[in-house]
């Protein structure tokens, strides 16, 4: 794929460089979401129990704000092609122990990324298609 090809897709990217999880925690979340409509992936985001949901929801937001200003997307027709995590930095803190010893607790931090792109509705499709 050439450089021209990539500027003529309709992706819109946000990335969230400082979110105080580890990707362990991250994966599972993102795995969830990828592939579904924004506006369904923010309600189920809204609905989980996991704290670093509400992260994960204004890095979505941010690429939707990007996709409406930047480009003049369609909100209805976005949807997440690509939600990904990658290690950052980690704050080392240790605990004291018995006999004079230190214990290291390790507070990873992680990169998140996630890419949006607007669905072509095609001639053959549906428009009152039932799911």
């Amino acid at each position: 794929m050439s450089k021209k090809d990539k500027k003529e897709t309709n992706l819109v990217r946000s990335v969230n460089k400082n979110i105080r999880s580890s990707t362990r925690k991250l994966n599972p979340i993102l795995k969830g979401i990828v592939g579904k409509k924004v506006d369904l992936a923010i309600r189920d985001l809204d609905f989980s129990n996991k704290r670093i949901c509400k992260d994960i929801k204004k890095t979505i937001s941010s690429a939707i704000a990007n996709a409406e200003n930047n480009y003049q997307y369609d909100i209805d027709k976005l949807f997440v092609k690509e939600a990904y995590c990658g290690k950052q930095i980690t704050m080392k803190r240790f605990r004291p122990r018995a006999k004079g010893r230190a214990a290291p607790i390790l507070k990873p931090y992680s990169n998140l990324t996630i890419v949006l792109k607007e669905k072509e509705i095609q001639k053959g499709e549906k428009h009152g298609s039932k799911s």
